[in-house]
């Protein structure tokens, strides 16, 4: 794994064939000086943006890349920092870009909810034929991944050319659920059989244990908070993990505070903390 910050040039939809993530951001939900975060995969001539905060548009076009020119999207769950930024990505491709429709990875059921509760607010009286308001698939084209048969939790497979994805489903929200089961929907992401990112979840050991005995994981980006309760993983209860999965593990998505923390992770077994605007190559 290098790392390589973007700097003054323009973010890029391709490269020289490597795996690539870019931090768009890595602040958590309420973070008021980072970016959110949201990673744009990038291996070769195919890309894959995850989710979509409302800060993300911006940001992109920070980096030198307007958000209507990526043409594939997975969105790990419904939390604003994740698709708040989705709006604009159908609103632009559709009236701006002459009714482009980006690709998204999503299962049918995940779909039917993103739409209902989240997008059609803003995206369904925009045009009305005769009574016929906008659906879903005038906004996207969207792509059933393919689930894996007799998996412990529930999980996906897709390809975008060279790029592997499969993803799982993860403990996050409420706060009372105990399992990915009682969960309302998030996910996981594997990318190309050796990199996890966790996108938002709560501590489960038993999540980290499926995909280390499954695939072989050699780095993980995780999901991390600096205090205790709530529905992320909290440094304390990732500090009682091995040592030996620690370091393979970054920190991510968490709060305006890390500077009080840095030392803290300088000194254990973590690589480090994610920092946006980088590239992490893998």
């Amino acid at each position: 794994m290098t790392v390589e910050k973007l700097g003054d040039k323009k973010l890029e939809l391709t490269n020289d064939g490597a795996l690539s993530l870019f931090f768009v951001g890595s602040g958590s939900a309420f973070s008021k000086k980072m970016n959110q975060t949201n990673i744009l995969i990038v291996k070769g001539n195919d890309h894959l943006m995850i989710d979509c905060g409302t800060k993300t548009p911006q940001a992109l076009w920070g980096y030198g890349l307007p958000v209507y020119k990526i043409d594939n999207f997975f969105i790990t769950h419904t939390h604003a920092d994740h698709i708040g930024g989705l709006e604009e990505v159908m609103l632009m491709n559709r009236y701006i870009m002459n009714q482009k429709k980006a690709n998204i990875y999503i299962t049918k059921k995940f779909k039917k909810n993103l739409w209902n509760f989240s997008l059609k607010g803003g995206a369904e009286g925009n045009e009305n034929n005769k009574g016929k308001q906008l659906s879903f698939n005038d906004m996207w084209t969207p792509i059933t991944p393919v689930k894996i048969k007799g998996a412990e939790r529930d999980t996906w497979d897709f390809s975008i050319g060279n790029l592997k994805i499969t993803f799982f489903r993860t403990m996050h929200i409420p706060d009372t659920s105990h399992s990915w089961k009682t969960s309302a929907w998030s996910t996981g992401l594997i990318i190309d059989d050796r990199i996890l990112f966790t996108s938002d979840t709560r501590f489960d050991p038993q999540m980290l244990e499926y995909c280390m005995k499954n695939w072989n994981i050699e780095t993980i980006f995780h999901d991390c908070q600096f205090f205790n309760g709530g529905v992320h993983a909290s440094i304390d209860e990732l500090d009682t993990l091995d040592d030996e999965l620690k370091k393979i593990m970054y920190l991510m998505h968490y709060g305006d505070n890390w500077k009080d923390q840095e030392e803290r992770i300088k000194n254990s077994p973590y690589i480090d903390l994610v920092r946006e605007g980088n590239f992490y190559n893998c």
